[in-house]
């Protein structure tokens, strides 16, 4: 009995000092700026490693989450059953249509001489979206896969390095309205998603459904940065990046 509540006093200390150093991240990511490595080398390296944890982790225990979708037997679990892969479709696919919004807001504001920042509607839609997508990373501290501190380790430091790449774009979209708000309402998404984690206890069915969306999102998030040509990405950077942290992922 001791040693159960040691434990989870042990898991409760350690999740939130995670959710609080992730809070950080966004909080302080602009200061790459004045790391002397090209920022564009730490956001491919990043994004590497981001996406090697959906493809080497999450993406294989999805297989392990859709027999858990199908054993579900009511409710709007019951419909998803053999779609779990449709769930990281969906992520994607919601991550793509915010980033098409404030890129053609961009745009629309820049024609319209009001300067190459999205309108302040687009911003809050952007924000609020990103925020429910940080609450859920932070809800899911306190509901790993593998509750074990391995994983916790390997899952937080992927999502740190993800936010990093989030950040870049969001305040390359926003420009000095995400330091003065946005930035904020995100490191705060983390710490309310890992309060209301550690106050609530759920399913497995619905970890797999939240998993299996933000593996989608992560996916979308770190190759919108990566892909067009003139965000300057380094293609050795994110592949070191992912075939380093793949290696970590197989060796443990």
């Amino acid at each position: 009995m001791i040693a159960s509540l040691s434990t989870t006093s042990f898991n409760f200390i350690s999740t939130a000092a995670i959710a609080i150093g992730l809070a950080l991240i966004h909080l302080s990511s602009g200061l790459l700026r004045f790391v002397q490595v090209p920022r564009s080398r730490w956001l491919s390296g990043a994004g590497g490693v981001s996406v090697a944890y959906v493809f080497v982790h999450i993406l294989p225990e999805l297989s392990e989450h859709q027999t858990v979708l199908e054993e579900a037997e009511n409710g709007f679990i019951y419909y998803l059953e053999h779609h779990v892969y449709l769930l990281a479709l969906l992520g994607l696919t919601v991550f793509y249509g915010l980033e098409k919004m404030a890129s053609e807001s961009r745009e629309s504001q820049e024609q319209a001489g009001k300067g190459n920042a999205t309108a302040q509607g687009v911003f809050w839609i952007h924000i609020a979206s990103f925020a429910i997508y940080n609450a859920l990373i932070g809800y899911l501290l306190m509901h790993p896969e593998e509750p074990d501190m391995e994983n916790l380790f390997l899952y937080s430091l992927a999502m740190g390095l993800h936010f990093i790449v989030n950040d870049f774009g969001l305040r390359e979209n926003h420009k000095h309205i995400y330091d003065r708000i946005g930035r904020w309402i995100l490191a705060a998404a983390i710490i309310v998603g890992w309060v209301v984690g550690s106050g609530t206890q759920i399913g497995e069915a619905i970890i797999a459904v939240l998993f299996a969306f933000i593996a989608g999102g992560i996916v979308l998030n770190v190759l919108k940065e990566e892909l067009p040509e003139e965000r300057e990405s380094r293609f050795w950077a994110f592949g070191l990046g992912a075939v380093i942290y793949s290696a970590l992922l197989l060796a443990l």
